[in-house]
Order: C-alpha cells, then sequence, then structure tokens
C-alpha cells in the first residue's frame, strides 16, 4: 500500500504479494552481483506494461490470460466476462487505479538504460509509468469506446494483495536518462 502517490524510487518497499515479492529479491541481490563481478543493472520499475506494436507486428498473446485490457477487449468481443475485483476502494469510483505504460515506451526506456551502463553510467532504479491514474472503470470505458462495443463484466470481490493505488512518478528517469512516454493516451494504449 503506497504511503504516497505517486511513488518515487525512494518509497518504502513493502511488497503485499507474492509478484512484488520476487521482483524485489532480484532487485536486492543485483547489488551484490555488482559487488562480486563487477557486472552494473538497472531495475526498470513497470507499473502496468500495456498496448502492442503500434504497426501490428507483434502483440500479446498467451493463456491464461491475467492482464486488464486483453480480458476487457476480449469481453468486449463476445469473448467472458470480465470480473471487477472490488468497487469500495477508497478512489473516485470505487475501483482499483493503475498506470499503464506502454511496451513502445518500455523498449524505449530500456534502449536508454542500456546506452547509459554502455557509457560507464552507474546501475540505478527507475520508475516507469505515464504517471496518470486510471481507474477499472475508466479503462472499460476507454474499451468501449476504442472498439464501440460493450464490455461485459460484473463486479466480484475484491483480491487479496490489490492495493487502491499504484501511480508511477517517473521524473527520475526522465531527468536522468531524458526519457518520456509518448503513448500516454489510454484510448491510444488500448
Amino acid at each position: 500500500e503506497p504511503q504516497t502517490t505517486p511513488i518515487d524510487e525512494g518509497h518504502p518497499q513493502r511488497p503485499i504479494n507474492t509478484y512484488g515479492e520476487s521482483k524485489l529479491a532480484v532487485e536486492r541481490a543485483l547489488p551484490h552481483l555488482e559487488r562480486a563481478h563487477g557486472i552494473r543493472s538497472f531495475v526498470l520499475r513497470y507499473f502496468n506494461a500495456a498496448g502492442a506494436d503500434p504497426d501490428g507486428v507483434i502483440g500479446e498473446d498467451h493463456w491464461p490470460e491475467e492482464h486488464l485490457i486483453p480480458r476487457a477487449v476480449a469481453a468486449a468481443s463476445g469473448g467472458p466476462g470480465l470480473t471487477v475485483f472490488g468497487e469500495d476502494y477508497p478512489t473516485p469510483d470505487g475501483t482499483c487505479v493503475r498506470d499503464y505504460v506502454h511496451v513502445t515506451d518500455l523498449a524505449d526506456a530500456h534502449l536508454k538504460a542500456l546506452s547509459h551502463l554502455e557509457s560507464g553510467g552507474a546501475s540505478s532504479a527507475f520508475n516507469l509509468g505515464n504517471g496518470n491514474g486510471i481507474s477499472v472503470r475508466q479503462l472499460i470505458a476507454s474499451v468501449e469506446r476504442v472498439t464501440g462495443r460493450s464490455v461485459v463484466h460484473h463486479v466480484g470481490a475484491r483480491r487479496p494483495g490489490d492495493p487502491a493505488v499504484l501511480v508511477a512518478s517517473s521524473a527520475r528517469i526522465m531527468r536522468e536518462l531524458h526519457w518520456q512516454p509518448r503513448w500516454a493516451a489510454l484510448d491510444d494504449i488500448v
């Protein structure tokens, strides 16, 4: 649960789920690797990776699908209905709020981080997000606008380990590596 939003790199790291705990374990191991073997690294803390190649060359297609946007698109396309996990969060519309960042912007961040390391830059960690908080209901509305179809959904119980709000501050990577997300509008990501 964030103490402040948006979340910057200095925010206390206290994962509340297995996914977050596994990522933090690797992040904590990397400085030991550098001390022992001189291998520098970058930790790029994705918030919610989303989207596909703008040219349609590559995209996401796996089973089971766990990500909200593809599940909402599937529900709009006649697939299984979408479950909204909770509508009683302390957010403007009661649903979880997340920060979606386009995969093309993430790829650009990787290239900038690699270039920094290749030029002798120090190891570091950066948050990657748009800084825009989007609720589940706002995301459903976006999918409906983009597809022109209704997203069949129902409200279920909250899932354990789902914080109400997770929004990134990417100010540090913008300042230090001159990274800027180009795909900030949710409809464009969808």
